[in-house]
């Protein structure tokens, strides 16, 4: 599992390359938890996730919870029809902000922090 993370427009875009399972759950849930303080939005881009394994999808359950403590955003993008379709049939799909590209993703979320801004 290769992870890249890069800033774009003040959002942590965090990029898995390789299998999101049982070998490297763990890794991902402490790279993305640790870039996941208070109020922060982070965006994971699986274009390059061919597949994730009932520990990958732990982890994506756990990622989601412990935003939702700390009052953070997280979106998924670059999802191929086989995950979109497990992350629909487990209900995993509703937890996040979803998009194709990267830069779609930015604006939902820059979208999602301006309602979150406009509620206070």
């Amino acid at each position: 599992m290769d992870i890249q993370r890069h800033v774009v427009d003040s959002i942590m875009v965090i990029s898995l390359a390789g299998d999101l399972d049982g070998r490297f759950a763990a890794t991902v849930q402490e790279e993305v938890l640790r870039s996941l303080p208070r109020d922060e939005r982070i965006l994971l881009d699986l274009t390059s996730v061919p597949f994730v394994s009932s520990a990958g999808l732990r982890t994506m359950l756990l990622i989601y919870r412990q935003a939702q403590v700390v009052n953070s955003s997280v979106a998924l993008v670059g999802l191929s029809a086989e995950l979109s379709s497990v992350l629909s049939a487990t209900g995993f799909l509703g937890f996040f902000v979803v998009a194709d590209t990267v830069a779609e993703g930015v604006r939902a979320l820059n979208k999602s922090e301006l309602k979150r801004s406009s509620l206070t």
